[in-house]
C-alpha cells in the first residue's frame, strides 16, 4: 500500500478544512465527557463522597454511551454527520451545565449517566471523514481526527483543575465544567453551519433499511445477532452493581424493572434486524455486493480492548497516581495522569498511517501484542517507582491502546461505506462495553490485577485478530437510482 501526502495547513482545501473543523467538534465532545475525571477529588469532597459511590460514578460515565453510538450510528447514516453532530454538541453542552449544577449525589449519578450520550459523537466523525478522504488516505485522517479528539480528555485533565482554581471557593469545579458545556453548545450551532456531508458533487450513500446492519448471509445473521448480546449483558451487569446488593443507587423495582426493559429491547432488536434482513436473505445478495461480517466481529473485539481499556484507564488514572504516589495533589495527580491521553496527539494518527501503509491486519496484530506487553508493565507500578518512570511506562503503554484504535478506525470505512456510521456505532458501542466491564472489575480488585486483567484480555483479542481478512479490491455501493458503483478499498 501507498499514501498519498495530507498538507494538513492548506485550509483553502474543503477535506482539509472539513477535517479540522470535525476534529474539534470531537475534541469537545472528550473535554465534556471527561471534565469530570480531573476534578473527582474535589467533588469527592465537596459532597462527602464514599470510595464506592464514586466508583459508581465512574461506571454511569460510560453506560449509556453502549446503546446510544448504536443509534447515533443509525441516525448518521440515515440524515448525516452535520445535522446529528450539530444536535449531539447542543444536547451534551446541556447536560454538562446540568452536572455542573448538581446539588445532591443522585443530581450527579443522573448527570453522568446522561453525559455518557456525548460520548457517541466520536462515531459520527468517522462517516463524515470517510465521506472526504479517499482510501489509501482514510486510515491516517481517520487517526488525525481520533487522536486530536480524544486529546479531549488529555485537556481536561490538564486544564480543568487550574481553571477551578482560578475560580476559587467551593463551586470553581461548577463553573469549568459548566463554561465547558456553554462552549460546547455553541460550537454546535457554529458546526451545524460550516459543515457539509460530502463534498460538491458527491453522493451520500444510505442503508435501504434503517434499525439494523444489512448482512449478506444466513450465517452472517445468526452471528450478527450473537453479537449483540454482549452489550446486552454489559449494561446488566451495570444495573446488578448499582443494585442493592452492591453500591445500592438502584432499589430492587429499579434494578428488575431495568432487567426487564433490557429483554424487552433485545427482542425489539432481534425482530428490526430480522425485517432489514429478510427481503434481500430471501432473494440472495450479489457476489460483489457481499461482506464479510466477522470482519466487522474483529474489529469490534479489538476496540473493546483499546478504547474500553482507555476509556477505563482515563476514568481512574488520577486517583490511580493519588493513592499510589504520597504527597500529591489532585491537580498534580491529573497532570500526570493527563499522560496516557496525551499520547493520542501521535499514536492514533501514527496507527492510522501504520495500516495505510503496511496492511491492516498486520498493524492490529502488533499493536494489540505491544497493548498487553504495556499493561502488564503498569500492573507492576507501586509506591517505590520513580514517579517520572511511571509517567513514562504509562504513556509508552498509552502508545499501543490509541495506535490500535487507530488501526480499527483505518479499516472500518473500508468494510462497507454506506453502512459506516453503523459499524462504526457497533465498534464503538463494544468500547464501552469494554469500559463498563474492566471498570466493574476495577471496582473488585486492585489496580494491579485490574492492569492484568487488561493484558490477558488483549492476548485474546491478539489471536482474534488473525481470523480477520486484508481488506482488499473493491467495495459495491449502491446509488439512490438503483445502479450499483465500485468504490476502492486499497
Amino acid at each position: 500500500m501507498s499514501t498519498e501526502k495530507l498538507h494538513l495547513f492548506n485550509f483553502g482545501d474543503p477535506k482539509i478544512k472539513t477535517l479540522h473543523i470535525t476534529w474539534f467538534a470531537f475534541f469537545l465532545t472528550f473535554v465534556v465527557w471527561f471534565s469530570h475525571a480531573p476534578m473527582m477529588a474535589i467533588i469527592k469532597e465537596a459532597f462527602d463522597l464514599s470510595t464506592p459511590q464514586i466508583k459508581a460514578l465512574l461506571i454511569l460515565n460510560v453506560a449509556l454511551t453502549i446503546p446510544s453510538r448504536i443509534v447515533i450510528g443509525t441516525l448518521v447514516d440515515k440524515y448525516g454527520p452535520r445535522l446529528v453532530f450539530s444536535t449531539l454538541l447542543m444536547i451534551g453542552g446541556l447536560i454538562a451545565v446540568g452536572f455542573a449544577s448538581a446539588q445532591t449525589y443522585e443530581q450527579l449519578a443522573v448527570m453522568r449517566f446522561l453525559s455518557g450520550f456525548i460520548g457517541a459523537g466520536f462515531v459520527i466523525g468517522i462517516r463524515m471523514v470517510s465521506e472526504w478522504f479517499p482510501a489509501k488516505q482514510v486510515g491516517i485522517a481517520e487517526g488525525i481526527y481520533g487522536g486530536w479528539g480524544n486529546f479531549g480528555s488529555a485537556a481536561a485533565a490538564m486544564s480543568l483543575p487550574t481553571i477551578a482554581l482560578l475560580y476559587g471557593g467551593d463551586d470553581g469545579w461548577r463553573y469549568a465544567i459548566g463554561m465547558m458545556g456553554v462552549i460546547a453548545f455553541l460550537y454546535g450551532i457554529i458546526y451545524r453551519r460550516i459543515a457539509k456531508d460530502t463534498p460538491k458533487g458527491s453522493t451520500y450513500f444510505k442503508p435501504k433499511k434503517h434499525g439494523g446492519l444489512e448482512v449478506t448471509s444466513k450465517a452472517d445473521f445468526y452471528f450478527y445477532l450473537a453479537m449483540n448480546v454482549p452489550m446486552y449483558l454489559a449494561l446488566a451487569v451495570l444495573t446488578w452493581k448499582l443494585s442493592p446488593a452492591n453500591l445500592g443507587l438502584l432499589n430492587d423495582m429499579a434494578s428488575n424493572g431495568i432487567y426487564l426493559i433490557l429483554v424487552v429491547l433485545f427482542i425489539v432488536q432481534v425482530r428490526t434486524i430480522h425485517h432489514v434482513n429478510k427481503e434481500h436473505l430471501a432473494q440472495g445478495v450479489p457476489e460483489i455486493q457481499r461482506y464479510k461480517f466477522k470482519q466487522v466481529a474483529v474489529l469490534d473485539i479489538a476496540y473493546f480492548v483499546t478504547f474500553g481499556s482507555e476509556l477505563a484507564v482515563v476514568s481512574m488514572l488520577p486517583l490511580f497516581f493519588l493513592d499510589t504516589f504520597e504527597g500529591l495533589s489532585a491537580v498534580q495527580a491529573g497532570l500526570l495522569a493527563s499522560g496516557f491521553a496525551f499520547m493520542n496527539l501521535v499514536a492514533r494518527p501514527t496507527g492510522g498511517h501504520l495500516s495505510d501503509s503496511i496492511g491492516r491486519r498486520k498493524t492490529l496484530s502488533v499493536l494489540i501484542a505491544g497493548l498487553a506487553v504495556g499493561y502488564f508493565v503498569l500492573s507492576q507500578i507501586d509506591a517505590d517507582w520513580w514517579i517520572p518512570l511511571a509517567v513514562i511506562a504509562t504513556m509508552a503503554c498509552s502508545f499501543f491502546v490509541q495506535a490500535g484504535e487507530g488501526a480499527v478506525f483505518a479499516i472500518v470505512p473500508l468494510v462497507q461505506r454506506r453502512m459506516t456510521g453503523q459499524i462504526a456505532g457497533m465498534a464503538g458501542a463494544y468500547g464501552n462495553v469494554g469500559a463498563v466491564i474492566y471498570l466493574t472489575v476495577l471496582s473488585f480488585v486492585d489496580y494491579s490485577t485490574f492492569f492484568m486483567v487488561i493484558g490477558a484480555s488483549a492476548i485474546l483479542v491478539f489471536m482474534l485478530v488473525q481470523f480477520m481478512d486484508e481488506p482488499s479490491g473493491k467495495m459495491a455501493e449502491i446509488l439512490p437510482d438503483g445502479t450499483v458503483q465500485l468504490i476502492d478499498v486499497e
